[in-house]
């Protein structure tokens, strides 16, 4: 049981993490509640974490059928490895050269906050190499067993995670727009020193 507390509560960090730097989803959030009222930011961020749930379930499928079979898992390892060094040098150049305009809101579609969310979210095609690469190492590590509760404590924590930060974004956008250079660099900078863990962990997994 205690190994549940620890993939909830690691996904879950990750997921938040992921998705705290200012970007698409999460100023259309801010959006959304400024110009539609709160409640449709959070209805907005409600359409993100299901899509999220989604596509780390297929994140989790993938990642499950890797493990099964041991001819590839070591491509996958390799595979993560590369992802995690690109993803972990693209965030830190991102906080590097942020600058120190204030953040600007997407134009988008007038259409229903919800499937709005939905569609948006579905173009980030980075979630699903994401969130199975990361399976992958919390497999390695003992936290994910592939159980059908494991599965499921994974996946809700991702989604769990991604909905905190549009919630965030959607009642605090205010105050947050005050310090947007010093926030998004952070965040980046936060986002690409996990990136190196993951790295760290994935290459000691190769070598052993």
């Amino acid at each position: 049981m205690t190994h549940l507390f620890a993939l909830f509560f690691f996904t879950f960090l990750a997921a938040f993490i992921a998705s705290a730097p200012p970007g698409l989803l999460n100023v259309n959030a801010a959006k959304a509640s400024v110009e539609k009222g709160k409640g449709n930011g959070i209805i907005f961020g409600l359409g993100v974490a299901i899509m999220v749930c989604f596509q780390t379930y297929i994140a989790v499928r993938i990642a499950k059928y890797l493990s099964r079979n041991p001819e590839v898992i070591g491509m996958l390892f390799k595979i993560a490895l590369v992802v995690f060094t690109v993803l972990a040098i693209f965030f830190f150049l991102k906080a590097r050269k942020q600058g120190d305009r204030p953040i600007e809101f997407q134009k988008g579609k007038k259409f229903d906050s919800f499937s709005k969310g939905i569609f948006l979210a579905a173009l980030n095609l980075l979630t699903i190499p994401y969130y199975s690469g990361l399976n992958t190492v919390f497999h390695s590590q003992g936290f994910m067993n592939y159980t059908v509760l494991d599965e499921v404590i994974f996946i809700l924590a991702a989604g769990s995670g991604t909905f905190l930060v549009m919630y965030l974004y959607a009642f605090y956008f205010n105050k947050l727009e005050t310090k947007t250079h010093r926030f998004s660099k952070n965040s980046n900078y936060i986002l690409s020193a996990l990136m190196l863990v993951l790295l760290i962990i994935t290459l000691i997994r190769i070598c052993y």
